[in-house]
C-alpha cells in the first residue's frame, strides 16, 4: 500500500468516527415521541419571561397572543424585561396585558444580562412554578402551557419546546432555516431525547421549574444559551423535549443579520467549549454518564457543515490528485464518495421523517451554499481577536425587509 493511500485510509477512518455519531442521533430520532395526556385541571403556576429591546413592532401583539393562551389566566403571568427601550415597548406591553419591566442602568449586555436581571425581579415571587422564555417575535401554539404542564407534572425539570421558522416565505434564507429547524429539532433534540441524553437549550419556547433558575440563573456571555446546556449537565439535570409545545419565531431575512447571528453564535459556542468541554468530558468518564459524554462530544466533534466541507474537499483533491496520475485503489475512492453520499442524504432522511413538504427539500439542496458560508464565518471567528458583542436583530419591522 503506498503511503498516500495509506493517509487516504487514515483520514476516512478519523472521519467516520463523527459521522457514526450523528449517524446515530438520526436513527434514534426515527420513534415518534409517545404521546402524553394533558391535564384537565392545570396546576403550575408560570412566568412568562421575554426579553425585549425597542421590539414595539412585534411585542404588543406578542403580549395580546400569549393573554389568549388556553390556560387558566390566573396561573400565569406575562412579564417583559423592556432592556434599556428607546421606543413604546414598554407601553406596548402594558396596554396588552403584560408586565413591563424597563431595565435602564448599567450597560446593555444582551439577552442573558436582560433575562438575568428580570429574573431577579420576578423569582423572589415563590408563588411561581416554571418559568417559560420565549422571544419579543415568537407566536406561541394555544395549547404550550397545558403540554408544559403535563410534563412538569411527570417530573420534568427543563423541558426544550418545538422552535419553528414562522416566515419561510420571506426569502431564501429563512426558508433554508425553517428547513435546517425541522432537521435540527429531529436529531439533535428528539434523536438526543431518545437516547435518554439531553436536548439543547434553544434560547426560545423552553421551560425550566422555577428553583433551577432560582439556583442556577441563565447565565451571560454571547451564547448564554448553550452555556446553561452545560452548566445543567454538570450539575445532573437533563433537557427533556416536548415537540408539541410549538413556538414559532422569525429568521433573520438577510445575509447581514445572519451574518451578525452567526459570527456572535460560533464564537460563544467556542468559548463556552473551551470552558467547559473538558470538565463534561472528565465527569462523564468518572460518572459514566452518557449525557455528559455527549456534551463533550458536541463541544469535540465538528459540525456537520464542517465535516461535509472536509469531506468533500478531500474527495475532490484525491480525484484530482488520481487524474495526475496518483496510485489510488478504486476501493478509497468508492468509500469516500460514499462517505460523502451518507452526509449528502443526511438531511434529506430528517426531512423524510418530519413529512416536509418538497419546498424544504428543494431549499436544503442549496445547502452546500450554507456550509461554505458558515465555515468561511467559524474561520474568521477563530481567527478574529476583536471582542465579538451582541446585537439586536430586527424582527417584522422596516428595517428587517
Amino acid at each position: 500500500m503506498s503511503a498516500i493511500s495509506l493517509l487516504s485510509w487514515l483520514a476516512l477512518a478519523a472521519m467516520l468516527v463523527p459521522l457514526a455519531y450523528l449517524v446515530a442521533l438520526a436513527l434514534a430520532s426515527v420513534p415518534s415521541p409517545r404521546a402524553r395526556k394533558v391535564a384537565e385541571r392545570p396546576s403550575h403556576r408560570f412566568a412568562i419571561a421575554i426579553p425585549a429591546h425597542d421590539e414595539e413592532s412585534v411585542i404588543g401583539d406578542t403580549v395580546r397572543r400569549l393573554r389568549q393562551l388556553d390556560y387558566p389566566s390566573d396561573l400565569f403571568d406575562v412579564h417583559v424585561v423592556a432592556d434599556h427601550c428607546s421606543d413604546q415597548t414598554a407601553e406596548l406591553v402594558r396596554a396588552a396585558g403584560g408586565v413591563a419591566h424597563e431595565r435602564t442602568d448599567g450597560p446593555r449586555t444582551g439577552k442573558g444580562g436582560a433575562l438575568g436581571w428580570l429574573f431577579g425581579r420576578i423569582l423572589a415571587d415563590q408563588a411561581f412554578d416554571a418559568v417559560v422564555v420565549f422571544d419579543s417575535d415568537t407566536r406561541v401554539d394555544r395549547e404550550f402551557l397545558r403540554v408544559m404542564d403535563g410534563r412538569l407534572a411527570t417530573g420534568d425539570q427543563v423541558i426544550q419546546g418545538q422552535h419553528v421558522i414562522s416566515n419561510p416565505s420571506h426569502g431564501w434564507f429563512p426558508a433554508l432555516t425553517w428547513a435546517m429547524f425541522l432537521i435540527d429539532n429531529r436529531f439533535s433534540n428528539l434523536g438526543r431525547v431518545n437516547l435518554g441524553l439531553s436536548a439543547k437549550n434553544m434560547g426560545d419556547s423552553i421551560c425550566f421549574r422555577a428553583d433551577i433558575l432560582r439556583r442556577i440563573g441563565w447565565g451571560q456571555g454571547l451564547t448564554e444559551d448553550y452555556q446553561l446546556r452545560q452548566r445543567l449537565l454538570l450539575e445532573g439535570t437533563r433537557i427533556a423535549y416536548e415537540p408539541r409545545a410549538i413556538g414559532r419565531g422569525e429568521a433573520a431575512l438577510t445575509w447581514t443579520q445572519a451574518r451578525a447571528q452567526r459570527a456572535r453564535w460560533l464564537r460563544g459556542t467556542r468559548d463556552a467549549s473551551r470552558e467547559y468541554a473538558k470538565h463534561l468530558f472528565a465527569e462523564g468518564i468518572r460518572r459514566l454518564n452518557p449525557a455528559l459524554l455527549d456534551g463533550a462530544i458536541q463541544a469535540y466533534f465538528p459540525s456537520y457543515s464542517t465535516l461535509s466541507l472536509i469531506a468533500m474537499v478531500l474527495l475532490v483533491a484525491q480525484l484530482a490528485a488520481r487524474s495526475l496520475g496518483a496510485a489510488f485503489p478504486p476501493s478509497v475512492l468508492v468509500s469516500w464518495t460514499g462517505l460523502v453520499g451518507i452526509l449528502f442524504a443526511y438531511p434529506l432522511f430528517g426531512l423524510a421523517l418530519e413529512k416536509a413538504p418538497v419546498r424544504a427539500y428543494l431549499v436544503i439542496l442549496s445547502g452546500p451554499i450554507f456550509i461554505l458560508w458558515r465555515s468561511w464565518l467559524a474561520f474568521q471567528s477563530r481567527r478574529a481577536k476583536r471582542q465579538v458583542v451582541w446585537v439586536r436583530t430586527a424582527h417584522g419591522d422596516a428595517s428587517a425587509r
